[in-house]
């Protein structure tokens, strides 16, 4: 795909030709995912009683220094997969009784993932949902309008030299609460089904990191003007 060949899909513009290799995200320019599956340790509203259907990406555009999933972020770990093939995967997450479709780590592929869901879209009857580290670019965000459920992304860091420090990116905040901003204009407000599961909307998570209490209260002063 052209995107590829000058990749500006998030907001490192980092202009790789991810055909014939990776940018900054380590990913190439084909679908690769570690691992799809029932996953139970999202929010509740999320992983419910049945589990979440989580497809995780492999790569990824922050490469935080404290992730919890390094060798998929920093290592691109996992495996190569077709456009069908992903299709084929939301469906059967489905059939084994997941709550959603969450995309783990999703966008540094989302013009394929949104061929996949575009071949699926009419045969999935739940939520899909778009689970990232809120580096995003609004107008990859834009793209997916009609396709994408529910936003969870994270608000990592207000300090450009702490997101600096960890994850090479000082314009986090401008760009993660940009992004936010969009995915509030393409969801509308949250909406729950009466088991308590969110079935569309933006669910926000911040890992609050030690030492880092001043950070966090700043974005927590941020979330309460929204």
């Amino acid at each position: 795909m052209s995107c590829f060949s000058n990749c500006l899909l998030c907001p490192r513009g980092c202009g790789a030709d991810r055909r014939h290799h990776p940018g900054f995200c380590g990913a190439p320019a084909t679908l690769r995912a570690a691992r799809a599956g029932l996953h139970f340790w999202e929010e509740p509203c999320i992983s419910g009683t049945r589990g979440s259907g989580a497809v995780f990406f492999s790569g990824c555009n922050l490469k935080c220094r404290f992730c919890q999933n390094y060798e998929l972020s920093h290592h691109c770990a996992g495996k190569p997969l077709s456009v069908h093939r992903l299709a084929d995967i939301f469906l059967e997450l489905q059939q084994q009784g997941a709550h959603n479709i969450n995309l783990v780590t999703p966008t540094i592929y989302t013009p394929l993932i949104r061929q996949a869901l575009l071949q699926c879209k009419n045969r999935l009857h739940v939520p899909v949902v778009y689970n990232c580290g809120g580096y995003e670019s609004s107008q990859a965000l834009r793209d997916l309008q009609g396709l994408i459920d529910i936003f969870m992304p994270d608000i990592k860091f207000f300090n450009p030299m702490l997101s600096a420090k960890y994850c090479s990116a000082p314009d986090y905040f401008e760009r993660c609460t940009d992004a936010i901003d969009t995915m509030l204009q393409l969801t509308g407000p949250p909406v729950m089904d009466n088991d308590g599961l969110l079935k569309s909307g933006v669910l926000i998570r911040h890992l609050v990191m030690p030492g880092c209490y001043r950070d966090s209260l700043q974005i927590l002063d941020w979330l309460d003007t929204q």
